[in-house]
């Protein structure tokens, strides 16, 4: 690395001795000449700062030495000696000051360039893996101008958008994902670093669920917005169909509780109906006798339940990561009541056998209830504890709310004074059951306590091969 502004470059090297040497003879020349009127010895001092910068020290110690003689002065022969001496140093010092000075400059210039070169090499090595992770990343990434048009993007843009299509870069974004066109439109532009879901359309016209990473930034050409995109379309698509199964079985069980309920009014009415019967005067009142047919037919209908076979959507399931989900879900909530939830989930628990979403449901319903007891107390906090007993894995849920009055009507539905009709425990009761679990009270002195328990898989599969 050079300094453009520096005459000590290697370039000059030749020159500038040479120019040097000129100089220092024609100052000689003139110090003879003009001996015994002036002496012009101090102008030696300029070949030797120019002979400094490019000779050796002892090269430049000898140009010194050669210049000091050569200084003629018309000073007594008893001084000549003092000024050689004086002038010998004056030169060596002035030389190897400005070969020193020079020396450092050189070294601290090809520190700078190993710098230089070092900070290259990282910000090369830094943009090839920067290049390789955004070309094998699985999400699209796009980079948009202030037009709108695509700057650059990866394979997976590519494929997400236009397959087998023309080369995305220079086409609009309006014409894929319309809504990340509105940031850099906006009439202030304002840096944005968020998330959204919009719907896109490919190139051939199909329409798509996006989920979209976006930030905007500012450079010497204008906004630029650079975005992460993924279809997920697949997932609404699962999430969609795991709702609908889920409102089904849910359904079945509603249906259920209420046949149940119908049935025994049904019996009741029955019952009243054949003590009436024995009346002599309502034996042959048509009406009467329709009264007792349409109760039948009522009750008929109402025993036909809808019934699902047990276990038929349980799968294995790691609890760990369901009680994480499920406190990704709560805290926030439970944060902004004020409440406390101490987790002591015990490690490792085993997998077990159960619905997930159905699992998730319940654990939901505890928690919302407990967050309901809790409003008015003065001490707020749930205890959640989940472990290995026997065969099976058990998850408390303790609260220090206002308890429970009549332990006994807990699980019955359709209570008078309960909210949502009062099937919320019931439900999750029924689904529990569904795959073999089950939802009970523990009793409390204070507070309430809501234990769920499920098989162990270990323990469901010993059962199978039994």
């Amino acid at each position: 690395m050079q300094d453009p502004l520096s005459i000590f470059v290697p370039a000059n090297r030749r020159k500038l001795l040479v120019a040097a040497g000129v100089f220092g003879a024609a100052i000689a020349l003139l110090d003879w000449w003009a001996e015994p009127y002036l002496s012009l010895g101090f102008l030696y001092l300029f070949p030797i700062m120019i002979a400094g910068g490019y000779l050796s020290r002892k090269a430049t110690i000898i140009v010194a030495l050669l210049c000091a003689v050569l200084d003629f002065s018309n000073l007594p022969k008893n001084e000549k000696l003092v000024h050689l001496v004086f002038s010998s140093a004056g030169f060596m010092g002035t030389g190897l000051f400005v070969s020193e000075l020079i020396r450092n400059r050189n070294l601290a210039l090809r520190r700078h360039a190993d710098e230089l070169g070092d900070q290259m090499k990282r910000r090369q090595e830094a943009e090839e893996q920067l290049h390789v992770l955004v070309e094998s990343s699985p999400a699209a990434i796009v980079i948009i101008d202030s037009d709108g048009k695509i700057l650059l993007c990866n394979d997976a843009a590519q494929r997400l958008l236009a397959s087998r299509a023309q080369p995305l870069r220079g086409q609009p974004i309006s014409t894929f994902l319309p809504a990340l066109q509105r940031p850099l439109q906006a009439p202030s532009f304002a840096a944005f670093r968020t998330t959204m879901q919009c719907t896109g359309q490919r190139n051939d016209g199909e329409v798509f669920l996006a989920g979209v990473w976006f930030s905007t930034y500012t450079t010497a050409s204008g906004p630029r917005l650079a975005a992460i995109i993924v279809d997920l379309s697949e997932d609404l698509r699962s999430r969609e169909d795991l709702s609908l199964d889920f409102l089904l079985k849910n359904s079945r069980i509603l249906m259920s509780a209420v046949a149940h309920e119908v049935r025994n009014l049904c019996g009741a009415v029955l019952l009243v109906h054949k003590n009436l019967s024995r009346v002599q005067e309502l034996q042959n009142n048509e009406d009467f006798h329709a009264l007792g047919t349409l109760v039948e037919s009522l009750h008929r209908v109402a025993a036909l339940e809808l019934r699902t076979t047990p276990g038929q959507t349980a799968t294995a399931v790691e609890l760990k990561t369901v009680l994480d989900e499920f406190r990704v879900l709560i805290e926030n909530a439970y944060r902004e009541s004020e409440i406390q939830i101490i987790w002591q989930v015990a490690q490792p628990l085993p997998l077990v056998w159960a619905d997930r979403y159905g699992l998730i449901q319940v654990f939901l319903n505890l928690a919302k209830n407990s967050q309901r007891a809790m409003q008015f107390t003065k001490s707020k906090r749930l205890c959640v504890t989940a472990s290995k007993e026997a065969t099976r894995v058990v998850i408390r849920f303790e609260d220090t709310g206002v308890g429970i009055a009549c332990p006994e009507n807990l699980f019955r539905p359709f209570q008078r004074g309960a909210e949502s009709g009062g099937l919320g425990l019931f439900v999750s009761r029924a689904v529990m059951k569904s795959f073999g679990g089950e939802l009970a009270y523990e009793a409390r002195t204070a507070g309430c306590c809501f234990v769920i328990s499920v098989p162990a898989l270990c323990s469901t599969e010993e059962t199978v091969h039994d």
